[in-house]
């Protein structure tokens, strides 16, 4: 897809995302996921670094699609990070939160993206079953859900995946009880060398480093 490669390739991405396409291989996630041009594809909780966005967001202004960012609604003061004029065209946003409405009309998105949030869910009571309901309702029939997140397998999953690491078996019964249907996994983002033994979990490693308890000093 010569528009996602040139979405990849693009110099406005910053430097810091940029430096992480070696190890979440962007265009060949997303092509897993099955985005196509011209959808309209909504990316939930993109977090302040905007990795997906800075793809997405031009990917779909150069092939007529639609991006929206559903974020919570404390964020929406906060959105500037994710308008840039003519460089992502309109972007659109929705709220996404504990006790938010829908996230769009019914059967209204191709694409439902959402990387590395599943374990933070967890930790909120009801709050991964009422994402997966959310979303579920606001895709077309036949329409994907692309779930990126730190696999725990084939470690057991911890209490409440506090370390960040999710059990395939989770997501997927989460998701088909909201009414998906598993379609495929995929090897793309695997990591051999994690052992999953790390004294702060996922946030030990890159980009974040965690080297010391949260609120505590490094």
């Amino acid at each position: 897809d010569p528009a996602l490669d040139a979405a990849i390739a693009a110099p406005s991405r910053t430097k810091a995302n940029a430096q992480r396409d070696g190890a979440r291989h962007p265009a060949a996630s997303l092509l897993f996921w099955g985005l196509k041009p011209g959808e309209t594809v909504i990316e939930v909780a993109p977090g302040v670094g905007g990795y997906w966005f800075e793809i997405l967001a031009p990917y779909a202004k150069a092939t007529g699609g639609r991006y929206i960012a559903a974020i919570r609604e404390i964020d929406l003061k906060d959105r500037a990070k994710f308008t840039g004029g003519d460089l992502y065209g309109n972007v659109s946003f929705t709220v996404f939160g504990q006790t938010s409405g829908p996230l769009g009309p019914a059967n209204s998105a191709d694409l439902v993206l959402t990387a590395r949030n599943i374990h933070n869910w967890m930790w909120v009571p009801g709050m991964a079953e009422k994402s997966m309901r959310d979303f579920f309702a606001v895709l077309k029939p036949g329409g994907i859900l692309a779930v990126e997140e730190h696999r725990a397998d084939p470690r057991q999953q911890v209490p409440e995946a506090r370390d960040g690491y999710v059990a395939v078996a989770t997501v997927v019964d989460l998701a088909k009880k909201a009414g998906f249907v598993l379609e495929a996994g995929s090897e793309i983002n695997a990591n051999p060398k994690d052992t999953k033994d790390h004294p702060f979990g996922v946030w030990t490693l890159p980009p974040i480093r965690r080297d010391a308890p949260s609120g505590q000093p490094p």
